[in-house]
């Protein structure tokens, strides 16, 4: 009789053990897999976004990777995406340079497509994570005005056009500065973000007109190097570059500017990756997931300086 138990026993455990087993195999099968393909790695806000995917994929059990191409350039990126296609992963989470992309984004058709940090009208896209930046460039000129007075004169200086979130900030800045009576007496676009071009180009804005009192940029690369050129000048003035990197947040901390707006891309990292997660799981998202924009100032500087300490190494 204890003979018979025993082997029960052990047939039992065996078919515990490979039970066990089973399900282990199937839930490591059921792990889902994410593809995200960005922009650049040159940039400090790019670095900030992927530590927040990264932690997205541990804090979701999520088998994850983040391809950066090593030249920004659409034809790279798409190059880049259709080699993420081909790992035929649950979800592809795409940061797209400009529209150029789309039509290779489109031919995805088996896989869902969400979006981070730019926006596109693609027909296949099952979400965008991010900045309203129609919104976020409202906000900036809002700002901007509330530190002048109306009749007061500014500048905007744009980045390459091309790109949707550039022209949707100028857009609203626009609109704010103007329904706040602020004069805009010169708005220049498609400026790289070389220092010695942005150099040349503020010498030649305050020579030209030298009652100047603001300026609002599309990004912060950008707005850093004016501040740097108007410090040369003797010239302190607001100038307002809607990304709120560690740069432009210690030039609020010790003074230099009176605030800035920030975008969140370590939220919207985050957020992307989880997005991933429902999508995977068959889960209903929502169209546009928002990242959110802080109002970053002197009372709050240091809060955010020590939180990128913490994650960008």
């Amino acid at each position: 009789m204890w003979k018979k138990k025993k082997i029960s026993l052990v047939i039992g455990i065996v078919i515990s053990v490979v039970v066990l087993g089973f399900i282990s195999v199937t839930f490591a099968v059921k792990k889902p897999t994410v593809v995200v393909v960005l922009k650049k790695d040159d940039s400090q806000y790019w670095e900030i976004m992927k530590a927040g995917m990264e932690k997205g994929f541990k804090d979701f059990g999520i088998d994850g990777k983040v391809i950066v191409p090593n030249d920004s350039t659409t034809k790279k990126q798409a190059e880049l995406l259709i080699k993420a296609y081909k790992e035929k992963p649950d979800v592809i989470i795409a940061a797209p340079i400009n529209s150029s992309v789309s039509p290779t984004l489109e031919t995805f058709t088996d896989v869902p497509i969400l979006l981070v940090d730019t926006d596109l009208p693609i027909k296949n896209k099952t979400a965008y994570i991010g900045t309203n930046n129609l919104d976020l460039g409202k906000k900036a000129g809002a700002f901007l005005a509330s530190q002048l007075q109306p009749g007061n004169k500014i500048a905007i200086i744009g980045g390459d056009l091309s790109f949707p979130v550039f022209k949707e900030r100028i857009d609203g800045a626009t609109n704010s500065l103007r329904n706040a009576g602020i004069n805009i007496a010169s708005i220049k676009s498609g400026i790289s973000d070389d220092p010695q071009t942005i150099r040349h180009l503020i010498i030649q804005l305050m020579r030209d007109q030298p009652d100047i009192k603001g300026i609002v940029t599309t990004h912060d690369t950008i707005a850093i190097s004016v501040i740097k050129e108007l410090e040369k000048q003797g010239l302190f003035i607001p100038v307002i570059g809607p990304d709120g990197l560690t740069d432009m947040v210690k030039f609020i901390a010790d003074g230099t500017v009176p605030g800035t707006m920030a975008q969140n891309p370590y939220d919207m990292g985050y957020l992307s990756v989880e997005t991933a997660m429902k999508v995977a799981n068959g889960q209903n998202v929502d169209k546009f997931v928002d990242s959110g924009v802080d109002i970053i100032i002197k009372e709050n500087a240091h809060d955010r300086l020590d939180f990128y300490e913490k994650i960008v190494k």
